[in-house]
């Protein structure tokens, strides 16, 4: 179910479940690249947590697979199946977010924060929808 605020730009704040556009480093391939992110968290001074996107599974840790079937609104260009890298989270800058592409269903999200370490800083926003 929509939120109703798909119409209502931002403004620099996220919340959990949303699939950005962002500078995110791996350390492993030791550079930034700007991927699809998954938000796992925000925090009041504007911080994200977040888990990158890869158009590849990686072969050393955990994922989780999605679609466009996992969205709730937006979407990627997915031609096949993308990968939300539990194991790679990382704390960006909402001001470093390129862009907004949709958002997650909440069955997608709570699959994803099962599997992300924590702990995360809270989500007032979201704590109004846990009940």
């Amino acid at each position: 179910m929509p939120d109703g605020d798909e119409n209502i730009p931002h403004m620099g704040r996220y919340l959990t479940g949303d699939v950005i556009l962002a500078p995110v480093a791996f350390e492993e391939r030791g550079g930034i690249k700007t991927r699809p992110a998954i938000v796992i968290s925000t925090s009041e001074s504007g911080d994200l947590q977040v888990c990158p996107v890869s158009s590849r599974p990686p072969t050393d840790s955990s994922c989780i697979p999605i679609s466009l079937d996992d969205f709730s609104e937006g979407g990627l260009d997915l031609f096949e199946e993308s990968y939300v890298l539990t194991t790679r989270t990382r704390t960006i800058r909402s001001g470093d977010v390129v862009g907004k592409r949709g958002r997650l269903t909440r069955e997608s999200i709570a699959a994803i924060l099962a599997q992300a370490p924590g702990p995360r800083p809270k989500n007032p926003e979201n704590k109004k929808r846990s009940r």
